[in-house]
């Protein structure tokens, strides 16, 4: 599904946001199965968190079009027994929905889990009887499915965070991630000036003022924070949510060109 996300998304950039349903169906049915129809993909698409809707035309990417300062941003961060999602698992979740400037609702839990190695529980804090009674996995990954909605995911090092949990989802039979990403390390580069971008330094940096360190919920309400921040110094040029998702990842040569315009 990946590889479908990245070309609706291109095919959209390169079409103002609209596809025909002829384009749309190009593209997709590449990726369809004996099982599957175009129809049933953009349902898989929709669950999936990708933001697709049909308005009787075609298509619509509602990213391309929707104010950044409306658009709905779920900050999330994780906990975890080790680093490599194939052989440890997520142990703490939490997440924050950041919409015009605002926290508007908040996700946090442990994760069940009999294993903890001790280093884990030095950095984190975390004890292995806060684990052992706590919602499964399924349980968990399968109510942050339902609160990220079609939002865009949003973490400090984003690749690590939405690797880790697009494994587990898919492990668990929730399907991939679909939402579209913007890592905060990469939008903080392009907005604030620092000589570091850990998220603990930019903490301390930009007086934010969060006391606790590497536990997910304290992290995601950092890093909306630091959204916050960020936000109040993207360019004029940058108007909707595609065009700062775009801005985070863009070039030194880029940023001047559209500054120019």
């Amino acid at each position: 599904m990946q590889k479908v996300y990245e070309e609706l998304t291109l095919a959209f950039r390169r079409n103002e946001g609209r596809l025909s349903v002829a384009s749309y169906d190009r593209i997709v049915s590449k990726h369809t199965t004996l099982f599957e129809d175009s129809d049933t993909l953009f349902l898989l698409l929709q669950a999936a968190g990708y933001p697709i809707i049909e308005d009787g035309r075609g298509y619509c990417l509602q990213t391309y079009t929707t104010p950044y300062q409306k658009q709905k941003f779920c900050v999330i961060d994780i906990e975890t027994n080790g680093s490599k999602p194939e052989n440890s698992q997520v142990i703490e979740i939490g997440a924050v929905m950041f919409q015009d400037g605002e926290i508007i609702d908040h996700f946090e839990s442990f994760v069940e889990c009999a294993f903890l190695p001790e280093y884990i529980s030095k950095i984190t804090g975390i004890e292995l009887i806060d684990l052992v009674d706590a919602p499964s996995r399924l349980e968990v990954l399968t109510k942050l499915r339902v609160f990220l909605e079609d939002t865009v995911f949003v973490a400090h090092n984003a690749n690590f965070d939405y690797g880790f949990l697009n494994h587990s989802f898919e492990r668990f039979g929730l399907g991939t991630i679909g939402n579209q990403t913007l890592c905060s390390i990469n939008l903080a580069r392009r907005t604030i000036k620092s000589e570091r971008y850990g998220l603990a330094y930019l903490n301390e940096f930009l007086e934010i003022g969060t006391e606790v360190h590497h536990r997910a919920y304290s992290d995601a309400l950092t890093t909306a924070k630091l959204l916050k921040i960020a936000f109040k110094n993207i360019p004029e040029y940058v108007n909707t949510t595609d065009e700062l998702l775009r801005f985070s990842v863009s070039s030194r040569k880029e940023r001047t060109q559209n500054r120019k315009k």
